[in-house]
């Protein structure tokens, strides 16, 4: 009769052995309580623990970081198909982030947090008024975070991204490996792991993987806490910004004057002391400090637009938003934060669309009249939408609920 003697395993075998063991485990623990739990989801959570298990993640964390979960998040697939900064037209992009009210509020929070500010700007030499803007961008100033409704658990979030969406798996893996380290960690508890739809997280939405390298304790408590203290969000999203090559005491870049024919040239980088030589000018605001700098001349609005010349610091915003809109949008508003005024130059818009400080009219009417009682803010959503149908009915307009220019021009009639 032949005997079958016991495998010795060696170091790689027995770990996978072992990993494969508390995957089955989990499989057993993790399976759906519910009927109308997804199967597929709920295999796909088993199946990524080996992983997880390979980058150091405990059985301890993984039933910690998925605990309740038992199917996709519905909002997370829908949110995946949208995102403004690549899809929206520019100038409607940057009237709902660069307006009067976002620079009031940033100039506010530039007076409450002026030590702070000052403090940040000296230690990591980024522009103060560039972490505000990246903060009101990313969160407006935090309000986001008050919102419930928009926070979403991170490993669910990042799970099913990794699970339903193919053209984000990969980063979708990555960064919750990264989530669960800083659950293990002891970064953050599960309950306060909470983030955007693609896994952003507190006031300045850092990715799992960047608060893993760039996460700063400010406030020396002896935690990296991005959602509830200003002073670490602020000081992870300027050191992100230092550790990429921001150079001290330079812009972003300057808005600029196109001569006739110029649009040939977008795309090219030359010093600012040739764009000048070739009709290239700054039609006011700040001016063009070194001559010598370089800059990649951008024309985001089409050849009929206004040009931007914009120099390595845009290079280095783009390292926290890969979108030149986004990118754009923090160094406009900035500008305007630090009192050097806004664009002078208009977009290209549709016939008889309206501009940022038009909307804001538009808004401030409607409200004298007594059918909106929102903010003025410029941007034009359920609300607003449904006092423009109002008065537009009783204008005996076509009630589409679409702020206009024939809208605006009536009511100041």
């Amino acid at each position: 009769m032949k005997r079958h003697h016991p495998r010795v395993l060696g170091p790689r075998l027995l770990r996978s052995s072992l990993i494969g063991a508390i995957a089955l485990t989990l499989s057993t623990a993790m399976m759906p309580v519910q009927a109308f739990a997804d199967a597929g989801f709920q295999k796909w959570i088993r199946d990524f623990y080996p992983i997880a298990a390979k980058s150091g993640i405990t059985e301890k964390t993984y039933r910690q970081a998925f605990a309740g979960v038992k199917e996709p998040d519905q909002f997370v697939l829908e949110k995946a198909g949208y995102q403004p900064e690549f899809k929206s037209e520019i100038w409607d992009y940057l009237d709902s982030r660069v307006n009067p009210y976002t620079v009031k509020i940033g100039q506010e929070m530039l007076a409450k947090h002026g030590g702070l500010m000052k403090a940040l700007e000296n230690h990591f030499g980024v522009d103060k008024h560039v972490i505000l803007a990246i903060w009101s961008m990313e969160t407006n100033y935090g309000a986001a975070l008050e919102r419930p409704d928009r926070l979403h658990n991170v490993p669910r979030s990042l799970a099913t991204l990794a699970y339903a969406d193919k053209k984000r798996a990969k980063y979708a893996r990555t960064q919750l490996v990264a989530a669960l380290k800083m659950l293990q960690n002891g970064d953050v508890s599960n309950k306060n792991l909470m983030g955007s739809w693609a896994g952003a997280m507190g006031h300045t939405q850092f990715i799992p993987s960047s608060y893993l390298l760039y996460g700063i304790d400010a406030d020396g408590n002896g935690t990296k806490d991005i959602w509830h203290s200003v002073p670490d969000a602020l000081a992870t999203a300027a050191n992100l910004l230092a550790k990429n090559g921001w150079q001290t005491g330079r812009t972003w870049g300057y808005e600029t004057v196109v001569p006739q024919g110029g649009s040939k040239f977008a795309g090219q980088t030359k010093t600012l002391a040739q764009w000048q030589a070739l009709g290239f000018a700054r039609p006011s605001g700040k001016g063009f400090k070194n001559g010598a700098e370089r800059a990649e001349l951008k024309m985001l609005g089409g050849s009929n637009g206004p040009g931007f010349l914009m120099t390595k610091n845009f290079f280095v915003l783009k390292r926290y938003n890969a979108a030149d809109s986004y990118a754009l949008g923090v160094g406009l508003l900035a500008d305007e934060i630090a009192g050097y005024g806004g664009m002078q130059q208009r977009w290209p818009r549709p016939d008889g669309t309206l501009d940022m400080k038009e909307k804001f009219e538009l808004q401030t009417r409607m409200q004298a009249l007594g059918y909106y009682d929102g903010k003025i803010d410029g941007n034009f959503g359920s609300g607003s939408k449904a006092a423009i149908a109002a008065i537009q009915q009783r204008l005996g307009m076509a009630a589409d609920g679409q702020p206009s220019r024939v809208l605006l021009e009536a009511l100041r009639n």
